[in-house]
């Protein structure tokens, strides 16, 4: 049977972290733009802005909780914790999921019930 190590050595930890911090920092740089150029998107009804800005910020939330569960997984002590933390992971996005499928069905409605009224 080989023997895993149970933790990631410092120098490879040094080194996703700093990765890590990379990619959230290019991220939030994008994130940013995007609301911008959403935001100015003038010729959009009001109710299709509130959906685009619906859909960036639950973009934000999703990507936001992957990067906190990386930042977890960077710091497990054992296989058993990576494990544990998935699946508090996987959980807590389904139902994140479902909340943002229904509120974003809702304003699809709203945004359709307002044009058919035209």
């Amino acid at each position: 049977m080989v023997d895993t190590p149970q933790q990631l050595p410092t120098q490879i930890r040094d080194l996703a972290e700093k990765n890590f911090e990379q990619a959230r920092e290019a991220f939030l740089g994008f994130i940013g733009a995007a609301q911008k150029a959403a935001g100015s998107a003038d010729a959009l009804p009001s109710t299709a802005k509130e959906a685009v800005t619906k859909a960036m910020t639950f973009a934000e939330s999703n990507v936001n909780a992957a990067f906190d569960l990386a930042q977890k997984l960077l710091h497990a002590k054992d296989v058993q914790e990576v494990f544990t933390l998935q699946a508090e992971f996987a959980k807590s996005q389904l139902e994140a999921i479902q909340t943002q499928a229904k509120d974003f069905g809702e304003s699809a409605q709203a945004a359709f019930n307002s044009i058919a009224k035209k």
